[in-house]
């Protein structure tokens, strides 16, 4: 009895130092943007990376299971400008300003070719990163997030205005509605404080910066896409080929049960799915 009792705590010891000696492997650095800072955390070496963009008022330990399940792979989280431990400075925060603090990280981490994997408000995101800088792009992942404007322009002016003008009221409602799906009460709960801890000026000006029309042009998507998306009624019949209208290299899943938040409440499947796509279009040489 003594023996197996040994048995265990050298079992368990030597669990919980691989779990320990693994998540050390992560690094937390910050890449120069202007005069700012942008921070992400690195995992893995080489020039070819999976980078991991998060959503509205996010951050980038969100893909904290992503960052230790692509153990061959350059695994990079980044904290877009405005977002987590980035600087936030008073300024407006387009797709276009988010995108090349991307490129500000790829830059400092020596990463010339990258996947980029958006979540949310990270698919328009990422969307135009590869419009500025195509030849660093090998592929995209839209993580439950949108190309095209989900309302007409006259209803997304009326869903921001109170976000304008009592954001400190109204924030909380649409945070709440994005969590309302999570099974997961202490999930929802580090969601839900992650997002509102977001200064104000930044979910106002980020979401400004969602709503502009010139985001969503309809010009091609050259490398391959996978997308992943939670069935919802924001998602219309024809979301599939609308999708495959923009990139015709599509791979293209849709899944019932989960949240908006899929690849925390699923990270297994979500991340072997995102491995098969890389394999299957090879996106990585060796």
């Amino acid at each position: 009895m003594i023996l197996v009792k040994k048995l265990i705590l050298v079992v368990c010891g030597l669990l919980l130092f691989g779990a320990t000696a693994r998540s050390a492997e992560i690094q937390s650095r910050f890449a120069k943007f202007g005069d700012i800072k942008i921070h992400y955390l690195d995992r893995g070496k080489g020039d070819q990376a999976l980078v991991f963009v998060h959503g509205w008022t996010c951050r980038a330990d969100f893909w904290r299971p992503q960052l230790d399940d692509f153990p061959s792979l350059r695994v990079i989280a980044v904290d877009l400008a405005g977002h987590g431990e980035s600087d936030k400075p008073h300024l407006s925060y387009t797709m276009d300003y988010l995108a090349r603090s991307i490129e500000a990280v790829l830059e400092d981490a020596k990463v010339k070719h990258a996947v980029l994997v958006g979540h949310s408000m990270g698919t328009p995101v990422v969307r135009q990163f590869y419009r500025l800088f195509p030849d660093q792009t090998a592929g995209i992942v839209i993580v439950d997030g949108a190309l095209r404007m989900l309302f007409p322009k006259e209803q997304m002016e009326q869903f921001i205005a109170p976000i304008r003008t009592n954001y400190k009221e109204t924030a909380p409602r649409i945070v709440e509605g994005i969590v309302a799906q999570m099974k997961d009460e202490k999930l929802k709960a580090e969601v839900r404080t992650a997002m509102l801890a977001t200064p104000d000026y930044v979910g106002i000006s980020a979401m400004e910066g969602m709503a502009d029309e010139k985001i969503y042009s309809p010009d091609k998507i050259n490398v391959p896409v996978l997308a992943v998306l939670a069935k919802s009624p924001f998602w219309t019949p024809d979301t599939e080929t609308f999708l495959r209208s923009l990139a015709p290299n599509l791979e293209f899943v849709m899944w019932d049960g989960v949240s908006h938040f899929l690849m925390m409440e699923k990270p297994q499947e979500f991340d072997q799915t995102v491995q098969a796509f890389l394999t299957t279009n090879k996106l990585f040489s060796k």
